[in-house]
């Protein structure tokens, strides 16, 4: 816990600092994530038997649609770059490049990782694996070549490390819009003196993944990641759907289906985790209704007389 809190606190400096020194940083941390796979990935086709291939997925298939869920959280970071809106130039021309170039190297490394390790060890050792929380790292203990499990160890930390830069990146790119919006204190809608971070939304951001880390739970916390990016990529298609024609860069279908398939898969975590985001997503829709009536009762007084 001490580690995780620490790594929160490093990285909101950096993050403090500004986005150069954050895509900087980003850029080495996703360098030796990317080689550790690739060299596990190596490590694992040396090893594959063919026999290794039949069946391809353990059980069947059951239980394909939770994976899912929670892997979705792998691919959100296409959302992150569209957080950035602000801070990158030609942004209608960069964006989607981007999130394109990003959803194929990542289906890509995903699918060379997958197949490598099920050809190494067995769709069912695969699946074993993934019980624990660095899955890999335990495919690597059972290969010939020695020390790829600390490699894939080094990778993992990099991984998580990244994934958390981006969080605090992104996040607080959505905090400071909805701080603009009055859906969030008006403190988080503020830049730094040199107007490039809004520093206040970065710190509100850290503190509350700094409250997840104390949960010390993987599987709760990374469930619950997975229910709410879900429930928030459902409401952004359904923005989507709401947007005027002339401002709508693809057929609504492709909404649609984006928000049928977010609000199907979120239900497929834990019945725990899930009631617990519907509880707190009630809450949050009662205090913007709160804070709503309040922003209209304060401008109709001011505009009488």
């Amino acid at each position: 816990m001490g580690l995780g809190l620490g790594a929160v606190a490093v990285l909101t400096g950096v993050v403090l600092t500004g986005a150069r020194l954050s895509a900087a940083a980003n850029a080495v941390m996703v360098a030796v994530t990317l080689g550790t796979l690739l060299f596990f990935s190596g490590a694992a086709a040396a090893a594959t038997q063919p026999s290794n291939f039949a069946p391809f997925f353990s059980g069947g298939g059951a239980g394909l649609l939770e994976a899912t869920a929670l892997m979705f959280v792998a691919y959100t970071g296409y959302g992150r770059i569209a957080t950035l809106g602000e801070e990158v130039r030609e942004p209608r021309r960069t964006i989607p490049r981007a999130i394109v170039i990003t959803l194929l190297a990542t289906l890509g490394l995903y699918a060379l990782v997958a197949s490598t390790g099920v050809g190494a060890v067995g769709a069912s050792g695969l699946a074993a694996a993934g019980k624990t929380a660095a899955p890999l790292e335990v495919v690597g203990r059972d290969l010939a070549l020695p020390g790829v499990d600390r490699v894939v160890a080094v990778g993992a930390v990099t991984a998580m490390v990244g994934v958390l830069l981006n969080l605090l990146l992104g996040l607080s790119r959505v905090a400071l819009a909805m701080g603009r919006r009055g859906d969030l204190p008006a403190p988080t809608a503020r830049l730094d003196r040199a107007g490039r971070t809004p520093a206040v939304a970065v710190v509100a951001v850290a503190v509350l993944i700094g409250a997840l880390v104390t949960v010390g739970d993987v599987r709760t916390t990374w469930s619950f990641s997975a229910f709410t990016v879900l429930v928030y990529y459902a409401v952004t298609n359904l923005a989507a759907l709401r947007l005027p024609i002339a401002e709508r860069r693809f057929p609504r279908w492709v909404a649609a289906a984006g928000l049928v398939a977010c609000l199907s898969l979120a239900f497929f975590v834990d019945r725990a985790v899930w009631l617990a985001g519907l509880a707190l997503i009630a809450v949050g829709m009662a205090g913007h209704e709160v804070a709503f009536r309040r922003r209209r009762s304060r401008g109709a007084s001011l505009s009488r007389p």
